[in-house]
């Protein structure tokens, strides 16, 4: 479908892991990494993270697919310009890493604010999207249930400590963070500049693909955890309800990092999905 020219910027491989970085419309690099064989499959990470979230369960993935993976602008090994940053963008930057990688059509995973992305990705792009799974996301506020005024009173407190204990008690269960100490991949990509998360925070905040979810034309997949209240679970039937014949399923007693600590139920249903 599409042909691409081979890149002069020099791809080196770490345990089996193909990195390099593609650039986007306006000059950005933007880092990718690539690992296994078969049918692309594009896994996109949550809000002010790189692509080490995915790092708890990526190899239930590497086993049937090409995984690639990217840093966000922003995050990871990719340039961080201080500038408005947008969902809409981002899907653009998955876009410039697809066609460095000559993908003309691949399956995309988003979890999170990977999910918001995945939308604009699917909406903007049909003819490059294969089959489309959105986990824990939402279509945004807009049109969207809001977290409550408390759980974002507890993500701001001043104190580091505080804020960073209410942020795992969002994605897991007391009784996953009772045998598991971390560290955990889902908290953040340390390595951020301050202006680069606060830039993240309102790319998200500003999400609103309501209008454009009935133009997504690939099977979709809408995945959620029960206990969600970083994202709110009524999310999800409001974008399964919106995207044309998709399927909805739901992680009893999942919170947002439903694919990690329910990896168990959470894996073998996308991978059925996606076959």
């Amino acid at each position: 479908m599409h042909e691409h020219e081979p890149s002069t910027i020099e791809t080196h491989e770490t345990n089996q892991t193909q990195q390099s970085h593609a650039t986007a419309a306006d000059g950005t690099r933007i880092a990718y990494q690539v690992r296994g064989e078969g049918r692309s499959l594009v896994l996109l990470s949550g809000q002010a993270n790189s692509h080490h979230w995915w790092d708890p369960v990526r190899a239930d993935f590497d086993a049937a697919f090409r995984t690639v993976t990217l840093d966000y602008r922003g995050t990871g090994d990719s340039d961080r310009p201080d500038e408005p940053y947008s969902t809409e963008g981002f899907a653009e930057d998955v876009v410039a890493v697809l066609d460095r990688l000559g993908i003309a059509r691949a399956d995309v995973y988003g979890t999170s604010m990977g999910g918001r992305v995945a939308q604009w990705v699917a909406a903007r792009h049909p003819e490059r999207v294969g089959r489309l799974v959105l986990g824990c996301t939402s279509p945004g506020d807009r049109h969207g249930v809001e977290r409550g005024a408390e759980v974002n009173a507890a993500l701001t407190d001043r104190d580091e400590r505080a804020a960073r204990a209410a942020l795992v008690d969002l994605m897991y269960t007391p009784a996953w963070t009772a045998t598991h100490a971390g560290p955990f991949a889902t908290l953040g990509d340390r390595t951020m500049p301050a202006y680069a998360r606060r830039r993240h925070r309102m790319a998200s905040a500003r999400h609103d693909a309501w209008a454009v979810l009935p133009d997504i034309t690939a099977p979709t997949l809408v995945l959620h955890g029960t206990d969600d209240r970083f994202n709110p679970t009524a999310n999800a039937p409001l974008l399964a309800e919106r995207i044309p014949d998709a399927r909805l399923e739901l992680v009893e007693g999942a919170r947002h990092a439903y694919f990690e600590e329910f990896r168990a139920t959470a894996s073998p249903l996308v991978l059925d999905f996606l076959a």
